[in-house]
């Protein structure tokens, strides 16, 4: 229609997750359920990231690894925390998901935001941690690695991991053990820092993709033939953005089988809390 022109279409939700301009009012939904949640404390940034010879036995096995690795991380932090030689008190804290990189391969890690101290086990007092100190990041590392492999472990033998393709091989028990061997070996990368702009800010950014795939629209370059050109982070030189072009097959592949970013909320702080922090 001529008077229409110049108009940019605006298309109606039909809440499936794989097109990035649906899920919109469930994720500023969700962000601001997080937003109440929040304490008039500071937080810390936590990030848990498995290493890639896990990621591949990962991908594979959706469920049953990354229910380790969220329980393997509310382990981790909570059992550090309750060390009086570190806290000496129950925490809470968000985690969510992530189980891509911004350049759509498998890159599994989770993302917390843990107030800076917690409840006393009596829940009579507030026990804060120091404004800029979390919890020795080698320590959180080490006890991290341990746990999962452990839990790892064990669902190997009760039968719960399937293998096939590439990894096919880690279905003999000597190549898994091996395979374990070696990732106990390599540090595990986990990332503890109080968030520049606070947790509002963190919150915002995971709030972007708890209900979305992992690319949106504003990313996407080019569409040539069966060819498709992005735009993604690399991250490991500092944030710089570069350019990647896949086989359309590739792409969507990679787009559509990247499971679901989950969101997971730990509360063991009670109704209490507000009046314990302001005392």
């Amino acid at each position: 229609m001529p008077g229409l022109r110049g108009v940019p279409r605006r298309y109606n939700s039909c809440r499936n997750r794989h097109y990035p301009k649906c899920q919109g009012q469930a994720s500023r939904d969700w962000l601001a359920a997080r937003q109440a949640d929040l304490l008039p404390v500071g937080y810390f940034h936590v990030v848990f990231t498995l290493p890639q010879q896990i990621a591949a036995i990962a991908f594979q096995n959706k469920t049953a690894v990354y229910n380790i690795l969220f329980k393997a991380v509310a382990e981790t932090l909570r059992k550090l925390a309750a060390d009086p030689r570190h806290l000496g008190a129950e925490i809470d804290f968000i985690a969510v998901l992530h189980s891509w990189g911004q350049n759509l391969h498998c890159h599994p890690h989770i993302h917390c935001i843990v107030p800076g101290g917690g409840l006393s086990f009596d829940q009579s007092r507030w026990i804060a941690f120091r404004p800029t100190f979390f919890l020795p990041v080698r320590v959180l590392s080490r006890l991290f690695r341990r746990l999962f492999l452990e839990q790892l472990r064990q669902a190997y033998d009760l039968g719960q991991l399937q293998f096939c393709g590439d990894i096919a091989a880690l279905a003999d028990p000597v190549a898994f053990n091996r395979t374990l061997r070696a990732a106990r070996r390599i540090e595990w990368v986990v990332y503890a820092k109080p968030p520049f702009a606070g947790p509002e800010q963190v919150l915002a950014y995971l709030g972007r993709y708890t209900h979305r795939i992992a690319i949106s629209n504003s990313r996407l370059v080019s569409i040539d033939g069966d060819r498709v050109t992005f735009r993604w982070k690399d991250y490991r030189t500092g944030g710089r953005q570069k350019v990647m072009t896949l086989d359309a097959y590739e792409f969507i592949r990679a787009s559509c089988f990247t499971p679901f970013r989950t969101a997971f909320t730990a509360f063991v702080i009670t109704a209490c809390l507000p009046m314990s922090i302001g005392n």
